[in-house]
């Protein structure tokens, strides 16, 4: 199966595409909530809350080791936090866009709570700053999508999971039949017109649909989640396939490498 990643317009070698990648989730930040909850009438929400709770069993372990990545302005690891005891571990945010994991951190800090925290981390998801076999659970929430090696991102979080960690990666998709055929209408025009028109700018939400057609569908990652090392590889479904949640278990050794 050959590498694949994102690949924002004119761009190919993937240093470069993580940079466009990065300067345009910068650049949205300010609105990337108020366009999320807009543009998928909140539904993003029941998504968020529906994943947290697919690892509710590892997160009740006040020792387990959890890291939400491409955490952008952290909604998923506020769900994750509704899941965690008093005085259980820190859960560690991380993202590479500076304005994303800014404004996640507020969400953090303005938590009153006797429950578990969150700390933010400026981190490259293909790089992480973090210790091999140290993580117990990995999620990441519509940013596997944006990584620039996807086989790569793989690798990595394989690296830092302990064997028999848990992944999950919830990501779009492109549903099928007349759903598809409507979600598709709506997600290649109208969703381009309210994002530039509430954002100002065209490039990041035509990057959106754009970055999802060319998303391997979910039989092709989750073969490829089975190539890199992973067991009990399985796809969840979210409303009409539009989304869906990826969940697989930390094998021993890294079956396939560069």
């Amino acid at each position: 199966m050959p590498t694949s990643g994102a690949k924002p317009m004119g761009v190919q070698d993937e240093t470069r595409a993580a940079e466009a990648v990065q300067q345009m989730f910068n650049t949205i930040a300010p609105r990337y909530d108020l366009l999320n909850h807009v543009l998928s009438a909140n539904i993003d929400r029941l998504w968020w809350r529906r994943t947290a709770s697919r690892f509710r069993t590892v997160l009740a372990n006040p020792n387990a080791a959890v890291l939400d990545i491409c955490c952008g302005t952290g909604d998923l690891t506020m769900a994750l936090l509704k899941h965690r005891t008093e005085a259980a571990r820190p859960i560690i945010a991380a993202d590479f866009a500076h304005g994303m994991l800014r404004r996640g951190a507020q969400k953090f800090g303005a938590t009153k709570s006797t429950r578990s925290v969150a700390i933010a981390l400026e981190a490259d998801a293909l790089h992480l700053p973090v210790r091999s076999e140290s993580l117990d659970l990995v999620v990441t929430s519509f940013g596997f999508r944006n990584l620039a090696n996807y086989e790569d991102g793989l690798r990595e979080f394989h690296r830092v999971l302990k064997p028999g960690g848990q992944l999950g990666i919830l990501e779009f998709s492109e549903p099928g039949g007349l759903i598809g055929k409507i979600y598709a209408l709506y997600f290649h025009r109208v969703l381009p017109a309210i994002g530039r028109m509430i954002c100002g700018k065209d490039g990041p939400y035509s990057y959106l649909p754009a970055s999802v057609g060319a998303f391997p569908a979910p039989p092709e990652l989750l073969a490829m989640m089975q190539k890199t090392g992973y067991s009990d590889c399985r796809w969840q479904p979210y409303t009409f396939g539009i989304a869906g949640l990826y969940t697989a278990v930390r094998s021993p050794v890294l079956l396939e490498s560069r």
